[in-house]
């Protein structure tokens, strides 16, 4: 079959990677179209740190070859196609999306970097039949593809345990940033700022529903908006130690940006101001569930954020074009064409 992988730093069109076959538990997918995330670009620039910073947490090495070739693709929709042994699930044709895991006789494979597990940049793949949802409310297959990230925005924001009374201030309004915004308004908060360079960024900020958006080059946003809240979306070195000492008293920070490089903090700001810092990763599986519903509701529109779509052959050129923040937000990658 035809599918996209990692191959020496950059996505490479393939039409002979060999077919999935589904096990007991699982079921083959057709993919409908898969989302580019960040952290794909990410591990394109620097797989082979963030394998070994993986294996460091694991506690040993880790399970994965840079120097193969490398499947990816973790934000996806797809139409059901059949069931593996003694299973039950949705019947064939069903829209389908779910949390990027699979479950297996040896044991649970994230959907995220594998040279043996198909991701979403692939014709067809491997997903967990306990873990399918289906696509409801004839929410459109391209929309729902945005339910991991909007989960990912959504569980920073329940993190942070906000109230609507309280003033948000988010950091970065990249997709995750976008996300985290999403996930304010969908909590009810009624005073969310966001900064960005970016003025395309900004743009999209306030289609997901800030209500300030700001220009860092034009002074620090810590300087125009008094927040109870910062959620830290940039994710490089300094920006952590900057949101400590800027912020007020009593400030909770939200880190969410993912910063691959070693960093400094001081901590004598944040034990002065008392300033709570939390990491946040990732959602639960019942966030992911909220954010589809939310998308099938129509409570959170994302249509602003899909800027461009492409084929299987047109990852790796669509990996660099997102390196320009006024040209794209979210590229979508559809195996079987536009749909």
């Amino acid at each position: 079959m035809r599918a996209s992988v990692l191959r020496n730093g950059r996505m490479v069109y393939r039409d002979d990677v060999p077919d999935p076959v589904p096990g007991p538990g699982q079921v083959l997918v057709a993919v409908r179209a898969c989302g580019i995330c960040g952290s794909d670009l990410h591990f394109a620039a620097h797989g082979a740190e963030v394998a070994a910073l993986g294996g460091q947490l694991a506690g040993g090495g880790a399970n994965l070859d840079v120097n193969r070739d490398v499947f990816l693709g973790h934000e996806f929709t797809a139409e059901v196609l059949e069931a593996g042994p003694h299973t039950q699930t949705h019947p064939p044709g069903t829209l389908v999306t779910s949390i990027p895991v699979l479950l297996s006789a040896e044991g649970v494979e994230p959907i995220f970097s594998s040279n043996t597990t198909v991701g979403g940049y692939a014709e067809r793949m491997l997903l967990s039949a306990p873990l399918l949802l289906p696509v409801p409310n004839g929410l459109d297959f391209k929309h729902a593809t945005l339910t991991e990230p909007m989960a990912v925005g959504l569980h920073a924001v329940n993190k942070s345990n906000i109230e609507p009374g309280e003033t948000a201030l988010v950091l970065g309004c990249g997709p995750i940033g976008l996300a985290i915004i999403a996930g304010l308004a969908l909590r009810g908060v009624k005073a969310i700022a966001a900064s960005d360079f970016s003025p395309k960024r900004r743009e999209l900020a306030a289609a997901m529903g800030a209500h300030q958006t700001l220009d860092p080059a034009q002074g620090s946003p810590f300087h125009a908006v008094h927040a109870s809240v910062v959620f830290e979306a940039v994710g490089v070195p300094g920006i952590i130690d900057d949101a400590i000492r800027r912020a007020p008293t009593g400030t909770r920070l939200i880190v969410a940006g993912v910063c691959m490089q070693p960093d400094t903090v001081h901590p004598f700001f944040a034990i002065a101001k008392e300033i709570s810092v939390q990491f946040v990763l990732a959602y639960s599986p019942e966030e992911f569930a909220t954010s589809l519903r939310a998308l099938a509701d129509g409570d959170i529109d994302v249509a602003p954020l899909i800027t461009g779509e492409v084929g299987l052959d047109g990852v790796g050129e669509a990996f660099d074009d997102l390196a320009d923040p006024e040209r794209h937000c979210k590229i979508l990658v559809t195996p079987g064409g536009a749909g």
